[in-house]
C-alpha cells in the first residue's frame, strides 16, 4: 500500500521531517520502493518534486527535509506499484492546470475497472501515465470541469465542488481501496476508505486526522516532524498512519472532509 500525507495550515509552514519520516517507511522501513513525490503550493501553483526510485535512497529526498518551502498546502506520496512500470510517468503526486491554478491528486489502494467509471464522461484530460490513480483524477477532473467553467467567480461554490467529490467517491469505492487527497490550490478534499492493515486484512481505516488549533495545544506535533512557525498555529494533518502520539482521529470509511486555512470546514459520508 501507498503511504498519503497532507497538510493544510493557516500560514505557510514547514513540514521537512515529516516527509523524512515518511521517506523512511519508502523503502527501508517498508516496501514502498517505487517512487515519491511531494508538492508544495504557493497560491495557484504548486512546486511538485517526483522521483521514480525509493525515498529513502533520494539524495533529493534528504535534501527536501532540510530545506523544505513553507507552504499553507501540502501533498505527498510514496508509492509501492501495483499496477504501471517504475517511471516518472507512474509516480504520483500528478497535477493539472484547470481553472488558472494548478490541481493536485495522490490515491492509496487499488480500483480494478477504473477506466469503466471515467470512461463515460466528456475527456478534456487524459492520462500521462499507466496507473489508475491517474485515471481516475483524470475522471474526477473532467467531471468537475463543468462547475469551474460555469462558475461566475474565480473559485466555484464549496458545495457544489463537494458534491462531485463525494459523489465521485462514492464511485470509485465501490471498485476497491479508494483514499485520496485532492487539491484545488483553494481547498484540500480527502477520502478515507480502508486499507491494507498490518494483521493483513483490508479494513477501515484508510487515512487519520489530526487538527490543532489554538484551544487545542494537547496535540503533540513534536514527534511527528513538523516545525510550527506559530505556537499558536491552525493546522490539520493528513497520514495513513498517525505519525505520532496524539490525538490522531481515523476517519470513517466512506467519510469525506473539505479543509481549508489549517481547519476542518466541510464534512460527508458516502
Amino acid at each position: 500500500m501507498c503511504e498519503l500525507l497532507a497538510m493544510s495550515s493557516r500560514i505557510p509552514t514547514t513540514v521537512g521531517l515529516t516527509l523524512g519520516r515518511l521517506a523512511l517507511r519508502g523503502g527501508h522501513d517498508g516496501p514502498h520502493r517505487d517512487g515519491w513525490g511531494v508538492a508544495f503550493y504557493e497560491g495557484n501553483d504548486a512546486l511538485v518534486l517526483r522521483e521514480p526510485q525509493a525515498a529513502s535512497e533520494s539524495e533529493m529526498a534528504r535534501y527536501i527535509e532540510h530545506h523544505t518551502p513553507p507552504s499553507e498546502l501540502v501533498i505527498s506520496h510514496i508509492r509501492l506499484a501495483t499496477r504501471g512500470e517504475r517511471t516518472l510517468q507512474n509516480t504520483q503526486p500528478f497535477q493539472r492546470e484547470m481553472g488558472g491554478r494548478v490541481h493536485i491528486f495522490a490515491h492509496n489502494g487499488d480500483l480494478p475497472g477504473v477506466e469503466e467509471v471515467v470512461g463515460t464522461l466528456p475527456v478534456c484530460f487524459k492520462s500521462i501515465g499507466e496507473t489508475d490513480s491517474e485515471r481516475a483524477f483524470c475522471g474526477l477532473l473532467n467531471r468537475i470541469r463543468p462547475v469551474w467553467d460555469d462558475s461566475d467567480e474565480k473559485v466555484p461554490s464549496l458545495t457544489s465542488r463537494m458534491e462531485i467529490v463525494v459523489e465521485f467517491a462514492t464511485e470509485l469505492s465501490q471498485l476497491g481501496m479508494a483514499n485520496f487527497l485532492y487539491s484545488d490550490g483553494s481547498v484540500l478534499f480527502v477520502h478515507g476508505h480502508k486499507r491494507k492493515q498490518k494483521n493483513g486484512q483490508i479494513s477501515p481505516p484508510g487515512l487519520h486526522v489530526l487538527e490543532r488549533t489554538c484551544d487545542r495545544l494537547s496535540a503533540d506535533l513534536s514527534q511527528s516532524g513538523v516545525m510550527l512557525e506559530d505556537p499558536c498555529e491552525e493546522m490539520t494533518l493528513v497520514t495513513s498512519v498517525p505519525l505520532s502520539r496524539g490525538n490522531w482521529r481515523p476517519l470513517e470509511e466512506g467519510e469525506v472532509l473539505a479543509i481549508a486555512n489549517g481547519e476542518v470546514v466541510d464534512q460527508s459520508y458516502i
